[in-house]
Formats: C-alpha cells, structure tokens, sequence
C-alpha cells in the first residue's frame, strides 16, 4: 500500500515510519524542509519525500493521486503564533480539501482526550481540527492520546528533568489533576494496527494505559523507579504565568511549550472509551513499565526521535538551507587549524560533541553561557543532544542547531540558537590531516560589535583548547 505520512520529522512520525517500512508499505513523506529528513539506509527503494507547506494550498498539489491511506500527525503545540488555533483548522482545511481529490481510503489522526466542557485553547483546537477531517469524503478515525511516556517524549523529559533536579518541590495545584498515560510503544502499535481495519471506519478513540494518576502520582512513581528520595509540596498560589516560568527553568521546554502545557495539564484527561486496546487485542504497559522501556533506549542509545528537534524549540523558523552558507562579509570569525595523527579517532571527538560529553574545554563557561541564555529568555543548554554517537541535519545539539553533519567530508556545522546580537555558526571541517575549526559572527548594530570584542578574551583560550582537545 501507498501510504502518506505527514510530520515525518515528528516525535511520533519518526517512530512510526520504520514500522510502515517494515509491513512493506510504501510511505510518502511529507516534510517542511528535506534538509531535515534523513532517510534510512535499507529502505531508499520504499521511501519518496516532498516538500509541502500546509498553510499553502497549493503546494499540497505535490501529494500523489494513488494514496491509499495517510496519517495526520500535525499540530502546532509548540508554536509561538498566538493564532496557532486559526493556523491549524486552515492546515487541516487544506489537507482535507486535496485529499478529497485522491483515492486515498482512510485517514488516521492523533489527537488529545477530549472530556471537559472547559477544554484548554490547545485541546479545543485538536478538536476543531478533528471536526474538520471528519468531514471529507474518505474513511477517518481519530486516536486521542493523553500524556505519553517515551525516550525523548515532551512530557517524559519534563517528569525526569523536575524529578532528577529537584529533591524538594514546591508545586502547583495543577499536579493533583488526573492523567492517563499511555507508552510510546503502544501509541504507535495502535497507530499501525487501525490502519486500514475497517472496525475503527468512522470512530473516535481514547487512548490510555491501566494507570490513571495525578501528576503528582507520576513524579513519586519516577522517584521510586529510579530510587531517588522526592518530597513535593503543593501550594494554590501559583498563577499559571508563575507555573509556566517554574517548567521553564526547571525543564528543557520552551516558555510558549510550557505555557501550553500549563493551561493543558489543568484539564483531566482520563479516557472514557477505552475499547480499542480490546478491539486490537492489546495490552498497553503500565506506567512504570513504560518508565523502563525509555531507560532502556537511552542506556542504549537508541532515542528515535525527540521532541527538543523540532524546528520551533530554537530561533530558525524557516529551512536550514537557508543558514548552510555561511556569510563572509561583515562578519568576525576566529579561525584554529590544527594538526591531528588519526582522522577517525578526530571525527569521532567531533561527532560525540556536545551533550554528556561536554565541549572538551572549560565546559562548565558553556554551562554558565547557557545559564545566562536560559535567563534572558533562550533555548539554554537543557536540550543536549538526541543520540550520543549520531548527529544529522536538524537535530539540537545544546543551544546549536545542526545544520550539516556530513561524515564523508569531515564536516559538522551548527547554527547558535541562543539569544544573541546576531547570527553565529561554528564549524568543524577536517582536509587531509588538519582540522579547521571556524567560528564566524555577524553582528546586529553596535551591540552586536560590543559583544564580540567583550567576548575575545574568552574566545581566545576555549576555541584554542577545544580543538586542542580535539585533535590530541
């Protein structure tokens, strides 16, 4: 079968795209920028990528007549459009509008439990968007998700963030609402399975695990698992600004993520119709089971996917192309050339960079760079890295965004994502036996010069001992 997969440089595009591949589909991909998307290895003859811009009608005309089924996996839960609601219904519009002009037999969509009458602005706009592929003249079926735990998951990482870094809390009201999570494993084992099954044509279902807890519940349940001693406080005089500015320093989530996140988790989601594990033949894992499952890809760093890669976690809102080159004129750049005796044990220091590994010289100035970042507003140095041994175009690496990672030319470049007076690159780029490490800096008005010339002291001694460190 055909099938067309949107957001396929998702957290959950990512991980269902292998197993599509596996039952022998054929998956076309739609991405924002090809510049992100690496495809896999074993499966190139099985995968075709297009470019699309859902808010643009007419580029939706690059999606193939012949689909047989297609999953909707866009939403803008991490977007600072305040009109992020009035974008999403005029993207699902359109993509129900063209595929009403294919032979496409089935559509699935994930969206969140919807069972308040006081919906947050998020949940209501899943449920207009909902509504409104509902409405097309094909097969349509909507899972609804809660909270879901996996490696790299947006609301795993933040459970882990506030239960590894704070041995006391002092919490929100908030954290006594009832949740139902449910594992990533599961999420996409049910995503795989309605496909096609003409028992789930025309219906909605909430999906959860066994478990229903608080979100206290949840961070006491971390706690034990990983044998961490946790004591949490709730206070009701919370506002949520003060709560959304707590997820933020504490966390690697953006402000507007936490924001959303805030005004979400007040609202219950407990599944009311829990019937498609049964109807499937499933057994979704518990809580603390799915916990384990996430552990146990990140001990072997085997993290698919991760929410902290998504484009709007950082500053660029457009396609990486459009950072690859780097400008010359105008510009301050510090330029080291060094000489290494052995290019794979060099290009391995350079691939690992970043993350648990550190910056190999005076890390903890990076970690304080990212403290003050994380002050004024900035991504910080909280996202760390995906995976510890591979990096490819788009993914986060601290406050940097991976713009090229190509191992055949010794090349990695990385765009600055924190907040700055200008624009700044740093690559790594190895020719015979040297390495040439750039860091380049366009400035943005006198502020931006001042910044530079204050930061060449320290310039000086970390870009000089990191490729130091690099190349012994």
């Amino acid at each position: 079968m055909k099938i067309l997969l949107t957001g396929a440089t998702g957290y959950i595009g990512k991980r269902l795209l292998p197993v599509l591949l596996e039952n022998g589909h054929r998956v076309v991909c739609c991405v924002r920028d090809k510049g992100r998307f690496t495809v896999p290895e074993l499966h190139r003859d099985q995968v075709s990528i297009i470019e699309i811009d859902f808010l643009n009608p007419e580029s939706l005309n690059e999606i193939p007549d012949d689909i047989d089924g297609a999953y909707y996996l866009i939403h803008s839960m991490s977007s600072n459009s305040k009109n992020f609601a009035k974008l999403e219904d005029q993207s699902a519009e359109n993509f129900r509008n063209r595929m009403n002009q294919t032979r496409v037999k089935h559509i699935v969509y994930l969206s969140g439990i919807i069972n308040d009458q006081n919906l947050s602005k998020h949940l209501a706009s899943r449920k207009n968007v909902e509504d409104i592929l509902n409405s097309g003249s094909y097969n349509f079926t909507t899972l609804r998700a809660g909270i879901i735990i996996g490696s790299g998951s947006a609301s795993f990482e933040i459970i882990r963030d506030l239960t590894e870094k704070l041995p006391i809390m002092i919490t929100p009201r908030w954290l006594q609402t009832r949740s139902q999570p449910i594992g990533i494993r599961d999420v996409i084992t049910m995503l795989e399975k309605v496909l096609f099954n003409e028992k789930t044509f025309g219906s909605s279902f909430d999906i959860g695990g066994p478990d229903v807890l608080t979100y206290k519940q949840m961070l006491l349940q971390y706690a034990e698992i990983r044998k961490l001693k946790r004591y949490i406080i709730t206070l009701p005089v919370l506002t949520p600004r003060l709560s959304s500015y707590w997820l933020y320093f504490v966390t690697s989530t953006t402000f507007s993520l936490a924001t959303k996140l805030v005004d979400s988790m007040k609202v219950e989601v407990v599944c009311h119709d829990n019937r498609l594990a049964g109807l499937l033949d499933l057994q979704p894992m518990s809580y603390r089971d799915a916990i384990a499952a996430a552990f146990t890809k990140i001990e072997q760093n085997a993290i698919i996917s991760s929410w902290k890669d998504s484009l709007i976690s950082g500053r660029i809102n457009t396609k990486l192309s459009q950072y690859v080159q780097v400008p010359v004129d105008g510009c301050f750049k510090d330029i080291k050339n060094f000489k290494f005796k052995n290019r794979l044990d060099t290009q391995s220091r350079i691939w690992a960079i970043g993350g648990h590994t550190g910056w190999y010289y005076a890390t903890w100035l990076w970690q304080l760079r990212g403290y003050f970042d994380k002050l004024a507003g900035g991504v910080g140095m909280r996202r760390g890295r995906t995976s510890a041994v591979d990096i490819h175009a788009g993914d986060t690496l601290d406050f940097w965004r991976v713009l090229l990672a190509d191992k055949k030319q010794g090349r990695l470049l990385l765009f600055a994502e924190m907040k700055l007076p200008g624009e700044a690159w740093l690559e790594f780029k190895i020719d015979g036996n040297y390495l040439t490490q750039t860091a380049t800096f366009r400035p943005k008005g006198l502020y931006g010069r001042l910044y530079w010339y204050l930061s060449l002291p320290f310039h000086f001694f970390i870009f000089k001992g990191m490729i130091t460190a690099i190349t012994k």
